[in-house]
């Protein structure tokens, strides 16, 4: 219901808005809003030589070619039509037409070959009986967190596997792990259309995003100059630590779950000694070193769970002859319930793409940081701080988007400032929470979310106070 709120309140206000700003003579044309791309200029005027005939402006227009002239922030250019186009500064994301068309061919089409493979390897997982095997040795810990789980739950070893991916940066993996999570606890739902407790820990444990390896943010950290680009990591892990483990407990307050139990702290210190190790070992490493020790830890894993999960399953082929199959018809039975998968988010991830693009390029989201950049600074939130938080405000909006924040505070400010390091914190530590919300619910047919987008965006305010002491401690 609160997605649903969401997505329709920001449709109206955001048409609201610009039409208003229409009508009003601030804003010049709405053609941006449907065909525009992101970064193009946004034409603010248009002028007819004839009007200007005569003048400095116009010489000075027509001596700039098409380069185009400069005053006071507006960008004058004569295009071959008479026609002088003024424009100010840059869209800030694609329009409507354009987002529809990249949502299918840069989101969607890449996500339908991962969920491919990688279902049909989880089917690998289901038919050689591995995912029974280990969701038996994790039912201690899992089961007092997901207590209303059977022991046995199939759920339990996919979302080991999401979670897995996720620390170790494979976005591209976690992605069909989760999902696979999802369905898998969809089957136990007595409400169909209304999210368990089980899908809410999971949703928002793995939308907390506890990460080892931001190797993303490392490559952009490079990429614009940073002293050390890789200094970045161990903040980050200890942000996204910390938002992953305040998801845990305002969850399991709201469904009422003590944690305090010998499995679940057992779980809790050993995940956090791996880190701690990790982390001290990293730490010794400089430079390219360090790069690919990270680089080959996460590929490689990935590499392993994959050998692991094939070389298993023709220990075990005498399971599969039993069921009337083979390795590799498994495989591709699993990769066609994929295939299915990819289909039925489509429609969910369009819808809220779509909306987003408007209430971007709307100005109203603009508005609204503005708004709260302001009450900030009023009371006394330090400028570093400010500038880099739009990045924190856009990160559960749109990745794309909080990515140009991000990469537009280093330029101006640098990567090693105060700024530049908040903004990397900001995108590396936090989720796309309004995105995430959509794809999972909507891969099961759920439409009543309950409380899980108020704490997952609670999570990521935990996530942005905690990377602001962070930054000021560690660096």
């Amino acid at each position: 219901m609160a997605l649903s709120r969401f997505w329709t309140l920001i449709l109206i206000l955001s048409i609201g808005y610009v039409l208003v700003m229409l009508a009003t003579g601030r804003q010049y044309s709405l053609g941006m809003l449907i065909n525009g791309k992101q970064g193009e200029a946004l034409v603010v005027n248009e002028l007819d030589t004839a009007t200007v005939q005569g003048t400095a402006l116009l010489a000075a227009i027509r001596a700039a070619g098409a380069d185009g002239h400069d005053v006071n922030g507006d960008h004058y250019v004569l295009n071959g039509t008479g026609i002088i186009k003024v424009t100010r500064g840059k869209q800030p994301a694609d329009g409507l037409f354009a987002t529809c068309r990249n949502t299918i061919m840069d989101l969607w089409l890449p996500l339908i070959g991962y969920l491919t493979f990688f279902c049909g390897l989880l089917n690998l997982l289901i038919d050689s009986r591995a995912m029974e095997k280990v969701a038996r040795v994790l039912s201690p810990a899992f089961h007092r967190v997901f207590p209303d789980l059977r022991k046995d739950h199939p759920a339990y070893g996919f979302m080991t596997l999401n979670f897995a991916a996720n620390f170790l940066g494979l976005d591209s993996a976690a992605t069909p792990f989760g999902l696979k999570a999802m369905e898998s606890m969809q089957e136990d739902n007595p409400q169909k259309d209304r999210a368990t407790n089980s899908q809410i820990m999971f949703l928002c444990l793995h939308a907390a995003g506890l990460t080892l390896l931001p190797t993303s943010i490392i490559g952009y950290r490079a990429a614009q100059g940073a002293a050390n680009p890789a200094d970045i990591m161990i903040p980050c892990i200890i942000t996204s630590f910390v938002g992953t483990l305040a998801a845990l407990f305002m969850v399991a307050a709201r469904q009422r779950i003590s944690l305090f139990n010998l499995p679940v702290m057992t779980g809790v210190l050993l995940i956090s000694a791996i880190i701690a190790g990790l982390m001290a070992y990293i730490g010794s490493l400089a430079g390219v070193a360090k790069f690919h020790f990270t680089d080959n830890l996460s590929n490689g894993m990935l590499l392993v769970i994959i050998a692991l999960i094939v070389g298993y399953a023709f220990l075990v082929e005498r399971y599969f002859r039993e069921k009337g199959t083979n390795i590799f018809e498994s495989f591709v039975h699993g990769a066609k319930d994929g295939f299915t998968t990819g289909l039925r988010v489509l429609p969910y991830m369009l819808a809220m793409l779509a909306a987003l693009s408007i209430f971007r390029n709307s100005g109203l989201m603009g508005l609204v940081m503005d708004g709260l950049s302001w009450i900030m600074a009023s009371v006394g939130v330090s400028k570093e701080i400010i500038d880099a938080i739009p990045v924190a405000l856009m990160r559960p909006f749109s990745a794309g988007g909080s990515r140009g924040f991000m990469l537009d505070a280093m330029k101006t400010y640098g990567p090693d400032s105060i700024t530049g390091q908040l903004a990397c914190l900001f995108q590396g530590a936090a989720e796309t929470t309004f995105y995430v919300v959509a794809l999972y619910f909507g891969s099961v047919n759920v439409k009543d979310s309950r409380y899980t987008l108020g704490i997952m965006l609670l999570a990521d305010l935990v996530c942005v106070i905690t990377a602001v002491f962070v930054v000021k401690l560690y660096f």
